[in-house]
């Protein structure tokens, strides 16, 4: 069978299913691409390439898969996130373009501060996604990666060993902001513990209210982490946790960034009262997406 028939066979499939018919062709493409080991420009440039066997076995299954809804970003292993290539499995939850706005307001935030020390902490750090980005562009930062899943930190500090940011990363196993989880609770109060004087915060905590599971698209609410989407019933609980926490680990005058859902801006600036410089930014669909205050 050649490139261009397996892809058309595919697509029919694909399409037969309401819920993956709006990206069938990119899906089947993709999948296509992840099997045979070739690029897209290939794929272009020699469309008549016979798949081998061993390809077509591949490709098969990797369609199957998707026909459960399985994400394409579980079953080819990788997520693109500001310009790196990061490993993803049913462990974490899949990066998403709306984050890296989050990660756009924080390098902004600090670019006069070139040359100064930071010490930033990444909260539900998941893939790893958020702190790589910022050591990546912060040469001179120093990070904090914590989540509560050890499985999610595997992934993390593999992520960040092939980006070559893993020594200027430390990753823990936290929730939230609490005493590290698996080290002697000398004292069960962020005061006491070594969460302290940062410079910056930054979080993309689960935030989904779990009312809206059952809206949500079965490659979301049946494949990736309810862990990481799913928050109490108003989708708040996380940062009615996070914020007061973070006030207590802040440095005076340190940069707490948020992502938050939909419709949840005023419940954030109610939580953030007590803060100054408070904004709020949309992404690129004009939905506000992003809160930074400042201790």
């Amino acid at each position: 069978m050649t490139l261009r028939q397996a892809v058309a066979e595919a697509a029919a499939q694909l399409s037969g299913d309401p819920h993956l018919h709006p990206d069938a062709r990119r899906d089947a493409e993709l999948l296509l691409l992840h099997a045979a080991g070739i690029t897209r420009a290939q794929l272009l440039a020699n469309p008549e390439r016979e798949l081998s066997p061993q390809q077509h076995s591949l490709y098969q299954r990797s369609i199957a898969r998707r026909l459960r809804h399985e994400p394409v970003q579980y079953i080819t292993g990788q997520q693109e996130f500001y310009g790196l290539i990061l490993r993803v499995t049913p462990a974490v939850l899949i990066p998403r373009p709306e984050t890296e706005l989050l990660v756009e307001s924080v390098l902004s935030h600090f670019k006069a501060r070139v040359a100064e020390p930071l010490r930033i902490a990444d909260i539900g750090t998941g893939s790893g996604a958020i702190a790589i980005a910022l050591a990546a562009h912060l040469p001179q930062a120093e990070i904090t990666a914590l989540d509560i899943s050890p499985e999610a930190l595997q992934i993390a500090a593999f992520n960040a060993r092939q980006h070559n940011v893993d020594r200027r990363i430390r990753f823990l196993q936290s929730d939230l902001l609490d005493i590290p989880i698996g080290q002697p609770p000398e004292s069960q109060s962020v005061q006491s513990n070594p969460f302290q004087h940062f410079d910056a915060i930054v979080s993309n905590p689960p935030y989904v209210s779990e009312a809206d599971a059952p809206d949500l698209h079965p490659q979301v609410r049946d494949h990736e982490p309810s862990t990481a989407l799913f928050a109490g019933p108003s989708g708040l609980d996380i940062y009615r946790r996070l914020i007061p926490q973070a006030q207590a680990a802040l440095q005076p005058g340190g940069l707490l960034a948020l992502e938050f859902g939909h419709g949840q801006r005023e419940a954030l600036a109610d939580l953030l009262a007590n803060w100054r410089n408070i904004r709020f930014l949309d992404d690129l669909q004009h939905i506000p997406r992003v809160a930074l205050a400042q201790k």
